[in-house]
Parts: C-alpha cells; sequence; structure tokens
C-alpha cells in the first residue's frame, strides 16, 4: 500500500485563463502562490492556494476540447470548499451574480451544502461546516 499523506494539488485545464482565474481569485477567494507562462506551449500554469494551503492548478492551453463536467457523468465529480456560514457565502455569490443551486442538506451528516459553476462549468460544491 502506498503511503500517501494528503492530496496535494487538484489540476484544472480552463477555455478562458482571465475569466478563470478571476472566477478562482475574485469568486472563490484563493490565492496566487505562483503564476509562470509557457511559451513552447502557449499555457500558463498558476498555483493557487486556500491561504498558503497549495489546493488548485490552474492551466490554460489553446482550444482545449471540451469535457463532460456534469456532476453525474464519469470522471471528477466536483471540487468541495468548507465555509463556516453557507448563508454568507450565498450573499457574496447573490452580490456578484454568481448562480447556484438551493441548498441541500447531507443526510448523514446533516450538513448544509450547495453547488455552483465554475467559468466551464466545472462543479464547485460549498460545504457548510
Amino acid at each position: 500500500m502506498l503511503n500517501l499523506k494528503r492530496v496535494h494539488h487538484i489540476a484544472i485545464i480552463c477555455s478562458n485563463y482571465q475569466r478563470s482565474l478571476e472566477f478562482y481569485t475574485k469568486v472563490l477567494g484563493l490565492n496566487i502562490l505562483a503564476e509562470h507562462y509557457r511559451t513552447e506551449r502557449q499555457s500558463y500554469k498558476t498555483d493557487l492556494g486556500l491561504g498558503n494551503q497549495y489546493v488548485v492548478e490552474l492551466f490554460s492551453f489553446p482550444s482545449p476540447p471540451p469535457r463532460l463536467s456534469e456532476p453525474e457523468a464519469a470522471g471528477l465529480r466536483h471540487l468541495a470548499f468548507a465555509v463556516d456560514s453557507l448563508d454568507e457565502s450565498i450573499k457574496e455569490l447573490d452580490s456578484l451574480g454568481i448562480a447556484h443551486e438551493e441548498v441541500r442538506t447531507d443526510q448523514f451528516t446533516n450538513k448544509r451544502f450547495l453547488f455552483l459553476s465554475d467559468p466551464d462549468g466545472l462543479p464547485i460544491e460549498l460545504y457548510e461546516a
């Protein structure tokens, strides 16, 4: 068995780098830890953190093919972030004009959560701590 310690990061390829970078930094509040433009690949590779904890690696490539992103499609289902107050998160999303689903309650933990989408339709879950 491998001796895994934790999830290191989640890599996301976006279709519009500036739009996605703004979403992940200004809407979700992740910090840019490092940003590199790779000329030979015409690609950005940007490390985003929750505080100083590296969590998302955002890539851009010229004309990436679309990917299914519905929550029930095979593959990555969604990214989930813990929040202290779902009500405060909803107010912020609404003030920014970010569409989101209605609040649901986890049947096993009784915690509240909701889903929204990033600019490419990747499902993002906000889960109340």
